[in-house]
Parts: structure tokens; C-alpha cells; sequence
């Protein structure tokens, strides 16, 4: 809350419309935005759970990111009941989910345009035939017997 002109109190509301990674935020507007102690903040940064940007002057500096995690950190450990080391697991494992989506998306959309690509040859006539040499089966049978050497 900011002192308005008449010395009234009124509350200071922000809404993102995307979330973003920028890290703009000082740690008291952080810790208002995610309903934490500063200190909590502090905490959690030594531990691992969140990576603030830090100033030159070594001050915290959090994203929108940062503070929609800290969020999902108080509903895991209150609404939930997750100790913090399980919180820690379950916010490393969702980021390894997160990178191997997008390894998925990009996989699917590399063979979607080699399909297509090998579609495009098909109907211009490649491969031809007569230029891709065509080994016969052999059916061949070799038997292997292991000699005896006297020494």
C-alpha cells in the first residue's frame, strides 16, 4: 500500500499480461506480489528454488516468472504439503518436462517437413530405379567348422 495526496492508504495492483523474464523486480515487490516475506525470498534463493538477477551492487532483482514460481512454492507447501526438497525435485523435474516438450515439438515439426520433402521427390519421380542399384537376396550358406592345430 502507497500514502495517497490526502493521506488515505491505497493498495498498488499490477497485472501481466504475459509472463515475462525480465528481472525488474526488487525483492519487497516480489515478495508482496508472491504473499511472502522478504526474508522467505532470501531463504529460497539460498536453497536453490528461485534465481533472482542480482545488481551490480548485488542486489535481488525477480521476473514475473520468478514470482508466479514463488506462488506455486506457498500453494505446494501449504495447499499441498510438500517439504521444500520436494518442491525443489517437482520444479527440477517439471523444468526437464518442459525441455523435452519442446525437443517433442521440434522432433514432430523436423519430420513433418521431411515427409513432406520425401513426398516432393516421390512426385517428382526420385528415386528412380534404374539409378539406385537393387542387390538379389543371396541365400548362401556358409558353414564354419573351427580347425584343430597341433602344436
Amino acid at each position: 500500500m502507497s500514502s495517497g495526496d490526502n493521506g488515505e492508504d491505497r493498495e498498488i495492483f499490477l497485472t501481466f499480461e504475459a509472463v515475462s523474464d525480465a528481472k525488474v523486480l526488487i525483492i519487497s515487490i516480489a515478495a508482496r506480489l508472491a504473499g511472502m516475506h522478504p526474508q522467505t525470498l532470501r531463504q529460497y534463493d539460498r536453497m536453490g528454488l528461485v534465481q533472482p538477477g542480482r545488481t551490480s551492487g548485488g542486489g535481488r532483482r525477480y521476473s514475473e516468472r520468478d514470482v508466479a514460481l514463488l506462488r506455486e512454492v506457498q500453494r505446494l507447501s501449504q495447499e499441498e504439503g510438500v517439504n521444500l526438497a520436494g518442491i525443489k525435485r517437482i520444479i527440477e523435474l517439471e523444468g526437464i518436462v518442459g525441455d523435452l516438450r519442446q525437443r517433442v515439438a521440434e522432433l514432430e515439426d523436423e519430420l513433418i517437413r521431411t515427409r513432406s520433402r520425401l513426398a516432393q521427390l516421390e512426385a517428382a519421380g526420385f528415386p528412380r530405379r534404374d539409378l539406385v542399384p537393387q542387390h538379389q537376396h543371396q541365400t548362401a550358406l556358409v558353414v564354419w567348422r573351427p580347425g584343430r592345430k597341433d602344436v
